[in-house]
């Protein structure tokens, strides 16, 4: 593109007002464009604030049904479900039964909040005494064991109400074996929503803290992507759209936005990018440290991840976002 030399450009031109501005803006932003995610635990009290995340708190069922209902009336259409259950085994047990903490949720936002589209995290990190994302043989997390588990959860929140499942586990395969038990289960309204491209990053301790899901040993970096590595990224979301994803992820988003870009640009799907914890508690802690204007930091954040191309967002911050917006 070539472009005429000042004094004939003058790129300031457009920007002397709000209005202008306003009108030529390339990038926009809605409080539909958020999905709010919510901690609910079978053990504690109504709200519990999690003190590594400034103003989130932890949910029990009734609670994150009354959050919820206030984050719709902000225009806030989506949430995105995380279980504390009422106790942990080698195995995940709660993660699926009908009374499970997930399960119940599901099941009083529907009833509540019709019209909210409800997304489960599908995982077993939240649920097992040793914290891994899957079944485990000695010290190793087993793969194909693991996907029969990670069906059994999806098919019980779509049967509980889920709109969208969401794979988070990084386990091979386990979209293909989603899409299958769904499917054979007569859910085949039930979308996934795959975790296609999660990196083994150091920006999850906040969440690991809130959820009680650290590794009891070793770390995720077996199962969870390089950091160092892009290409790869683009292979893993090629095999879960191929596997049956109707929408993908990636996460972290503000360190992978140029996985976010490329994403976008080769398989053009519907593309959210999940803002973590870590991301989210930087932000916070900063501004309550007076290190910058938090609130501007925030709405800056979120229109970089959607300027590299995603068009949905997950964050803690979704309702002070939608306020703001």
């Amino acid at each position: 593109m070539s472009e005429a030399p000042f004094p004939v450009s003058r790129p300031r031109r457009l920007r002397r007002t709000a209005a202008l501005r306003e009108l030529v803006r390339e990038t926009r932003l809605a409080a539909s464009d958020l999905i709010y995610p919510l901690l609910i635990d079978d053990r504690g009290p109504a709200r519990q604030p999690v003190a590594s995340m400034p103003g989130i708190d932890r949910f029990s069922v009734e609670a994150a049904v009354d959050e919820a209902g206030e984050a719709f009336e902000e225009g806030i259409r989506a949430v995105l479900l995380f279980g504390l259950p009422s106790s942990k085994d080698a195995r995940g047990s709660r993660a699926d039964p009908p009374d499970g903490v997930i399960q119940r949720a599901l099941r009083a936002l529907r009833e509540a909040l019709p019209d909210l589209v409800l997304i489960t995290d599908v995982c077993l990190c939240e649920y097992t005494d040793h914290g891994h994302c899957g079944l485990l043989e000695g010290d190793r997390v087993a793969n194909d064991p693991t996907l029969e588990r990670l069906a059994s959860q999806a098919v019980s929140h779509g049967a509980a109400g889920a709109d969208i499942v969401a794979p988070s586990d990084m386990m091979d395969g386990r979209v293909a074996a989603i899409r299958a038990a769904l499917d054979e289960a007569s859910l085949e309204d039930v979308a996934i929503l795959s975790y296609a491209a999660k990196y083994a990053s150091a920006f999850y301790g906040p969440f690991r803290d809130a959820a009680e899901s650290a590794p009891a040993f070793g770390d995720r970096r077996g199962y969870q992507m390089d950091v160092r590595n892009a290409d790869e990224a683009l292979r893993e979301v090629g095999l879960d759209i191929a596997e049956g994803a109707d929408l993908i992820m990636v996460k972290p988003a503000l360190p992978n936005l140029d996985i976010v870009r490329r994403v976008k640009d080769r398989f053009r799907r519907p593309t959210a990018a999940y803002q973590v914890s870590g991301e989210y508690a930087m932000i916070e802690a900063a501004g309550a440290n007076g290190w910058l204007d938090a609130g501007a930091a925030r709405l800056e954040a979120a229109y970089a991840i959607r300027r590299a191309g995603a068009d949905l967002i997950v964050t803690y911050a979704a309702r002070r976002l939608a306020r703001a917006l």
